[in-house]
């Protein structure tokens, strides 16, 4: 393996969250002393519990409960699944949080100690810094020429962007045309083109444009024209998980197996590699290790093995 690959050749991906019975939960709703809100942050009861989660979180925060897991005991229906996943989203938006049952791991068709392995992984993030090259401006004109026929001809046309020191014309072609279509850009508004992946965003409305009579609503943003040159170097931060990294480096169709779900199993190898290079990321300064949240429900399910693989895992230096 030349070099670990952690973007796919995908040029977008949107993430679909599914509505849940814990999805509504955004922390665990304590105050400033860790004393539970009455209602707050999607969390209702469980004072005692949810004031105990926020004194662990704290100590996870300080970094001095690495290695160690936490029993949450309790009824069905009490709210143990509710307050794990409140203690990873109090830990920050980009803190992945895995979520498994362990009857799962008798079901699977792999072995018991790569099903946790993979479990633990999907609970590690990795934070990379790349540098990208950008154009940044505000569109001052949209030209599309349509073919008269409607066939085979595709469309082509020019935008032209500005910024406060210059301006430049550029030619669409058939993908761009088609991605400013979908972010409804017009004339005015301030956008970023990635120049890997093509991608559109969308920054703003110019402040020039703000006295228009455009039909705006309350949250249209507006924002100053960008100055300097068209092209700027950009330092762009994403979050992969481990177990992400895993499997596109260990499959012929790679990425595509994390939405097929089979993603079999891994061998120890390609997990050697990736540690190693991630190792030396961190090392340079490229990557940060974003610790995650396990949550195994079900737990009295696993068996003496899946215990002591977990004693031992837990003491790994890449552990959640």
């Amino acid at each position: 393996m030349a070099g670990v690959k952690t973007t796919p050749e995908i040029k977008e991906i949107t993430k679909i969250e599914r509505i849940g019975a814990h999805s509504h939960i955004r922390g665990l709703g304590l105050d400033d002393t860790l004393e539970a809100r009455a209602v707050s942050q999607g969390m209702v009861g469980q004072k005692d519990a949810r004031r105990a989660a926020g004194v662990i979180l704290k100590m996870i925060q300080a970094g001095q409960i690495a290695g160690r897991a936490i029993l949450l005991a309790g009824q069905p229906g009490t709210g143990k699944t509710a307050i794990a996943m409140g203690m990873a989203k109090a830990l920050g938006e980009e803190t992945p949080f895995a979520m498994m049952a362990a009857s799962e791991l008798f079901s699977l068709e792999m072995s018991k100690t790569e099903a946790l392995t993979q479990a633990f992984r999907k609970a590690i993030g990795v934070r990379i810094k790349e540098e990208t090259e950008i154009i940044e401006g505000e569109v001052v004109e949209i030209e599309i020429d349509r073919p008269a026929t409607t066939g085979s001809a595709a469309k082509t046309g020019k935008v032209t962007l500005k910024t406060t020191e210059m301006e430049t014309i550029y030619d669409l072609g058939q993908k761009m045309i088609e991605s400013l279509q979908k972010e409804k850009v017009q004339a005015g508004d301030v956008i970023t083109i990635d120049k890997a992946s093509g991608r559109i965003s969308k920054l703003g409305r110019s402040f020039a444009r703000s006295r228009d009579y455009d039909a705006m609503g309350p949250a249209t943003k507006f924002v100053q024209c960008p100055e300097g040159e068209l092209q700027k170097r950009k330092e762009v931060v994403h979050v992969v998980t481990l177990h992400e990294i895993d499997v596109i480096n260990s499959r012929s169709q790679g990425f595509l197996a994390l939405f097929a779900g089979d993603t079999g199993e891994i061998r120890a190898e390609v997990r050697e590699q990736i540690d190693g290079k991630v190792a030396e990321w961190r090392e340079e300064g490229k990557a940060d290790i974003v610790p995650g949240v396990l949550f195994i429900d079900e737990v009295h399910m696993l068996d003496i093995e899946c215990f002591s693989f977990l004693n031992r895992a837990l003491e790994n230096e890449l552990a959640p």
